[in-house]
């Protein structure tokens, strides 16, 4: 399900004028026949001005149905890749094209061509935080929200390869009692969780649920009442009658969690040093007036190689029949 949210009025300074932010994306959005799709990860104002929200599978299904001329990708860049890869026709613009992904970057294309050699007999199967050109090496792309549904739906004597994230592959294996072959990926931002601190947290709010991402360590996962998706960890948090939870996850999430649950306390899980490490720098180079100024100049435009995106459409177009 997407949210989607009214804006309230934003204004930024521009040299001597007041300038009403959210009015002038809204004009551009008519002009230009443009939607906005957020990650759940990005800044308040840009969810806010968001026509939808959502994690990794719901925004390619949202990339996939839209009817609009523009796409403005307000995330990473692997996910304005997977628009552009379901969009050939269509402008896909990405505020700031340095927001990049930590996990995508641990699996460089050389180096997992040549991994995947080495096991020629394996289906692959990679987590969609992943570039272009490993989703065209792969069979099937899977996220946080259906790995463990696809793995489910391979045959049990198909072995399997799952990157690049080791920490989701090792939860998947976990649940579906497969042993897959994996990529020793992962991201920096739910491996900076730390467990002691996130004990300390639990006695301090006797009464708080730990939920977590699969992302995390799994020395985190252990102390967790429930793991999933963000999507999945917002609507627990609605759905369950606990009214304080520890948020192991990029705390971005937050703001979704405290506008559908208000009457509930959320705790972001913190990092193990005092910094602010459990935030994505990439997701928050991303701000309100980038996103105004990718519409109104209509770059930076995310493009590829055509032989890159048809391959990679592939095992994109599988995940999405399998998710039905």
């Amino acid at each position: 399900m997407f949210t989607t949210i009214l804006p309230q009025k934003q204004e930024t300074q521009l040299g001597a004028f007041t300038f009403d932010l959210f009015a002038a994306i809204e004009n551009l959005k008519r002009e230009l026949n443009a939607v906005i799709l957020a990650h759940y990860y990005q800044e308040p104002d840009i969810q806010d001005i968001a026509d939808f929200i959502g994690d990794s599978l719901q925004l390619a299904r949202a990339a996939a149905s839209t009817n609009a001329d523009v796409i403005v990708f307000a995330g990473v860049h692997f996910m304005a890749e997977t628009a552009k890869i379901l969009n050939p026709d269509k402008l896909v613009l990405l505020p700031d094209l340095n927001a990049g992904c930590s996990l995508a970057d641990t699996c460089p294309p050389k180096e997992f061509a040549a991994f995947k050699a080495a096991h020629p007999d394996h289906l692959v199967i990679s987590y969609i935080n992943c570039s272009a050109e490993i989703k065209a090496m792969s069979d099937i792309i899977c996220t946080s929200s259906n790995a463990v549904k696809i793995v489910q739906h391979i045959p049990q004597d198909v072995p399997i390869i799952f990157a690049p994230d080791r920490n989701l592959g090792r939860y998947v294996m976990e649940q579906t009692g497969r042993n897959l072959v994996l990529w020793q990926g992962s991201c920096i931002v739910h491996e900076t969780f730390s467990e002691k601190k996130i004990i300390q947290l639990k006695i301090a709010h006797p009464q708080a649920e730990a939920i977590a991402h699969p992302e995390c360590e799994s020395s985190v996962l252990r102390h967790a009442s429930f793991i999933g998706s963000t999507a999945a960890l917002l609507k627990y948090c609605q759905e369950s009658p606990s009214k304080e939870f520890i948020v192991a996850t990029e705390p971005g999430i937050i703001h979704q969690m405290q506008k559908l649950a208000p009457y509930k306390q959320f705790i972001p899980a913190p990092p193990m040093n005092n910094c602010n490490c459990n935030e994505c720098p990439f997701m928050r180079l991303n701000t309100l007036e980038k996103l105004y100024l990718a519409m109104k100049n209509r770059t930076p435009e995310i493009t590829m190689a055509e032989e890159i995106r048809v391959a990679a459409l592939r095992p994109i177009q599988r995940m999405l029949e399998m998710s039905v």
